[in-house]
């Protein structure tokens, strides 16, 4: 079910308003929730792993790919309320 959800997230483009680099952080925590679950993308820890290690640090990821930890913060809601908006998952099925 969560790769499913992730699929239908990838397909809605939800991250059109995101730069670049953003959308490519975005997308691995996409791959990381259809693999492990929610947990593991509200964790900022996940961001000293790969693949994210090859953005930078996570402070890096945070401040200047995203404009500091309140818009990461925010991008990973966005993304999360994408997940479990059973209303677009239901039109997607």
């Amino acid at each position: 079910m969560t790769c499913e959800r992730a699929n239908n997230v990838k397909k809605r483009d939800v991250f059109g308003r995101y730069g670049e680099q953003a959308r490519a952080v975005l997308e691995a925590l996409l791959d990381k929730f259809a693999d492990h679950g929610v947990q593991d993308i509200e964790d900022a820890k996940v961001l000293e792993l790969p693949p994210f290690d090859q953005f930078g640090s996570k402070t890096q990821i945070r401040r200047g790919i995203f404009g500091g930890a309140d818009q990461y913060t925010q991008a990973v809601q966005a993304l999360e309320q994408a997940l479990y908006d059973v209303k677009c998952n239901k039109k997607q099925a």
